[in-house]
Parts: structure tokens; C-alpha cells; sequence
């Protein structure tokens, strides 16, 4: 049962770091907005 425990500690300590590591991404880079154009040939709006 002790490696049980210990298993499910490691566990939580790492899904602990991926979810720290999620928010440092989200509340420090910023995306940089443009302006985007996509052209659409004209047999597709012929249908």
C-alpha cells in the first residue's frame, strides 16, 4: 500500500507542475493580434 501512495504523490506532483506551468504560459505571453485574409476559390461558392 506505501507504493500506492508514493505513486499517487508523484502523480499529483506532476500534474501539480503541468497545471503551474499552464498558468505561468497564460498569464505571461500575450498573443500579438493581425489581421488575417483567407481567399476562397470560386467553385467552392458555386455549389
Amino acid at each position: 500500500m506505501p507504493s500506492l501512495i508514493r505513486f499517487l504523490v508523484i502523480v499529483a506532483a506532476l500534474v501539480a507542475l503541468v497545471y503551474g506551468a499552464m498558468i505561468a504560459v497564460v498569464s505571461f505571453v500575450t498573443p500579438q493580434p493581425r489581421e488575417m485574409t483567407y481567399t476562397i476559390p470560386a467553385q467552392r461558392l458555386n455549389k
